[in-house]
């Protein structure tokens, strides 16, 4: 591997097999940011290391929507989605949200409800099970909601690819609006509009954002166009950013442009919210304000996606649009629990995933394993663990027992999953499929999974390449023991929001001494080490025995080791620690 970035502390092949690399390798860049923007030199060197020019750093250290946020326009089909949805609301007409189950889904679910009950409307909603319906509106979903009385289906996170089924919502005259943001390909299915920064059309340059981040730019659109109506003034979106920025954190897109400025404000409102639902959860789970990205991705955003794993699908949307605290204090509760079964559920799965990739042979381009009764509603976590595990692509597959395969992948940067997915249904091999470049997911017959396996191998095999010759840890800097102080994570937080394509801060502590190590349930090892000068940082190693670490740390006599990982503020009841999560080790070489 060779990308031009030095080895840090000359590491080609961590405990994890791994190369560590200096992620900014050029000091003159990170002096001239010093002098140009006025910064220290940690937060130039994270600057720069995230390809951020001196120009540019003013307005990327305190992204507003303001700077970034476009005409809603430039969204193909934009003002058509919003003139129709207005008018139904005008006319009083019966308006049903039609939501994928995940966060995405039910966070642009609920800024719809909420917009629209400022107007005193009322939107129903309809999420699919995960189950017994799949991804995505049907044409039997269509009917049902036909025959319920409904004037107009908004789906959001959900839609684009659905041909048969808007082809049966045209037939039957049930007008669709679509909101949604995964790729397209082909012919544009019939809709009453069709909203997709992705469509083949769309000339907006948002392609990277989240459906809840379309959801909102639609939002703006609507507040405009009830204006135009006479309907009147909108609700301030800007109390609806919690929402958006929800649903771009654990859709897991780039936290660039638009979305940066989401997240930035949507989490200053989302620590100050008076959101029933988020506050209820925040109150089951044990988290409290400030919130950061790690609680969307990590703490709230796994309850809501549990109502859709292995529960009741809509549960999640309901609770982020309710405004009755018992229902969302009861949900939430719900939530909890539902998350906890699904823990252990995919704890087990793991396990048995684990095993079967093990098996694989070392030169596949993609991890792929299938298993009978494999719950469809966990196979995506197991998916990105295994990603993590192989350091390539994933998916992993549970047939039920009519012999039908319900597929989730998660893939690496460089490497288009989505639109390898999306190349084998066009060759036959699936009954649906689909996504984006980091994920997709797929229906496919059992009898076929061996012949998808090689088809994705292939389509995949040249983009795994290249993206394994650069496939190492970033490092920002190198600090010692002393330097885990609240003062670091100010300096962290001005370049944060992190996220897709705009990573957390990584730091190596040299030459180190494992002072302490003890086993902990689920895999981990809590630790602590010190250095030459006896300076000490705590810290835990998660899953440290599935990445292979725990026998070091745990070893009679460790060696010295170089530590590499994250310096996380971790707040509890009021209490602040500065704690290091370890992700991997390198032996340091003898003086």
């Amino acid at each position: 591997m060779d990308d031009g970035l030095p080895y840090c502390y000359g590491v080609q092949r961590s405990a994890r097999g791994l190369a560590w690399q200096w992620r900014c390798g050029d000091d003159d860049a990170v002096s001239e940011m010093v002098a140009r923007a006025s910064v220290d030199d940690l937060t130039a060197r994270l600057l720069v290391g995230r390809g951020v020019s001196p120009e540019e750093a003013a307005k990327f250290l305190a992204p507003t929507l303001r700077d970034y946020l476009p005409n809603p326009s430039s969204l193909a089909d934009m003002d058509k989605a919003a003139n129709a949805i207005v008018s139904a609301v005008k006319a009083g007409q019966t308006i049903t949200v039609f939501a994928d189950y995940d966060v995405d889904g039910g966070t642009s679910a609920a800024q719809l409800i909420r917009w629209a009950r400022h107007f005193g409307a009322t939107f129903g909603l309809y999420v699919p099970d995960r189950v017994e319906e799949g991804y995505g509106p049907t044409a039997e979903a269509f009917r049902s909601l036909k025959s319920d009385g409904n004037d107009l289906v908004i789906t959001v996170d959900c839609g684009a690819a659905a041909h048969s089924a808007l082809m049966e919502a045209a037939n039957i005259d049930l007008p669709v609006v679509v909101i949604d943001h995964h790729m397209m390909h082909g012919d544009h299915p019939p809709a009453l509009a069709l909203v997709n920064p992705n469509r083949d059309d769309d000339t907006s340059g948002l392609g990277h954002l989240a459906a809840a981040g379309v959801t909102f730019m639609l939002l703006v659109a609507l507040n405009r166009e009830a204006r135009v109506q006479g309907l009147g003034e909108g609700p301030n979106l800007l109390n609806l950013l919690d929402l958006a920025a929800l649903g771009t954190i654990c859709d897991v897109v780039p936290l660039t442009g638009l979305n940066r400025a989401i997240v930035a404000q949507g989490l200053h409102v989302l620590s100050k919210s008076t959101h029933l639902g988020i506050n209820a959860l925040a109150d089951v789970a044990g988290a409290e304000p400030p919130y950061t990205t790690y609680h969307g991705g990590f703490i709230l955003g796994p309850r809501i996606n549990a109502g859709g794993r292995i529960g009741r699908a809509d549960m999640g949307a309901e609770m982020l649009s309710t405004e009755n605290a018992q229902l969302a204090y009861a949900s939430a509760s719900e939530l909890d629990r539902v998350n906890t079964e699904r823990k252990a559920l995919q704890a087990a799965m793991l396990d048995e995933a684990l095993t079967k990739a093990q098996a694989l042979p070392d030169d596949r381009a993609l991890t792929l394993v299938s298993m009978d009764g494999w719950h469809p509603g966990v196979i995506g976590i197991v998916a990105g663990r295994l990603k993590d595990r192989f350091d390539r692509p994933a998916i992993v597959i549970g047939v039920n027992a009519d012999g039908i395969g319900k597929g989730s992948g998660r893939s690496m940067a460089g490497a288009n999953l989505g639109a390898a997915i999306t190349q084998a249904k066009e060759a036959g091999l699936l009954t649906s499929g689909g996504g984006h470049p980091m994920a997709g997911g797929l229906t496919v017959e059992a009898d076929k999974i061996p012949a998808l396996y090689d088809f994705l191998d292939a389509a995949l095999k040249d983009q795994v390449a290249e993206a394994r010759k650069n496939l190492s840890l970033k490092v920002d800097a190198a600090v010692k023991p002393s330097a885990a102080t609240p003062e670091l994570i100010a300096r962290m937080k001005a370049v944060g929001p992190y996220g897709a394509g705009h990573p957390q801060p990584r730091f190596v502590l040299p030459d180190m001494t494992v002072a302490y190590a003890e086993r902990v349930r689920g895999g981990h090892v809590r630790c602590s080490f010190s250095d030459s000068g006896g300076q000490r940082v705590s810290g835990i190693c998660f899953r440290a025995e599935e990445m292979g670490l725990d026998s070091l740390l745990l070893a009679p006599n460790p060696p010295r080791v170089h530590v590499l990982g994250r310096i996380r503020e971790d707040i509890w009841k009021g209490r602040v620690r500065i704690d290091l999560n370890v992700e991997d080790l390198a032996v340091a070489e003898p003086s």
